[in-house]
C-alpha cells in the first residue's frame, strides 16, 4: 500500500454547478477538469484561451499538481494545453486554470462543464545544487538534440 496525501479543494464562488476534479475509472493517475466559463469560448484554429476551473487548491509541500491535456480533445479536435505539463505549486492558492491551444483546423467551443484537462499529482523531491569546477565524464558526453539516434 502507499502513503495518501490529503489535498483540499475549495470551490470558487459562483461555480456551485461545475463539477469537482474527478477519476474517470478507478486506477486513473488523472483527475478530470471542467471548464468554469460563465459563457461559451470559441478556440478559434492557432488560437489560445485561459479556461478557469471554478477551484483552488492546497497541498501538502511535497507534492506538485500538474496540468495536462486529455487524449481525446488531442485526437479529436487537436486541441490540447500549452505548457504542458503546467505545475501547480504547492504555495499557489489561486484559481486553477488550463491554457488550451486548438491546434486543428476549425473552431472548438468550450462550454460550461466540458472535460478540458486533466491533473496528475506528482511527488517533488528536495534537491540541493552543488556548483562545482568540472563534471564527470560519460559515454554521451555534450551530445545533444538527436545524438543517440540517427532519425
Amino acid at each position: 500500500m502507499f502513503n495518501a496525501f490529503e489535498v483540499r479543494i475549495k470551490r470558487l464562488p459562483g461555480n456551485e454547478d461545475i463539477p469537482l476534479p474527478q477519476k474517470m475509472s478507478q486506477l486513473a493517475s488523472g483527475f478530470d477538469l471542467y471548464a468554469a466559463v460563465t459563457e461559451p469560448v470559441t478556440l478559434e484554429p492557432g488560437a489560445r484561451a485561459l479556461i478557469p476551473t471554478g477551484f483552488a487548491l492546497a497541498m501538502p509541500d511535497e507534492l506538485e499538481a500538474q496540468i495536462r491535456p486529455r487524449s481525446g480533445l488531442a485526437f479529436k479536435h487537436g486541441i490540447t494545453s500549452l505548457n504542458s505539463p503546467g505545475t501547480i505549486d504547492a504555495d499557489y492558492r489561486g484559481e486553477v486554470k488550463v491554457l488550451l491551444i486548438n491546434h486543428g483546423q476549425e473552431p472548438f467551443i468550450i462550454e460550461r462543464k466540458e472535460r478540458i484537462a486533466q491533473m496528475v499529482f506528482q511527488l517533488v523531491p528536495q534537491i540541493r545544487l552543488t556548483e562545482v569546477e568540472e563534471l564527470d565524464d560519460t559515454v554521451r558526453g555534450a551530445g545533444g538534440f538527436g545524438h543517440t539516434g540517427t532519425k
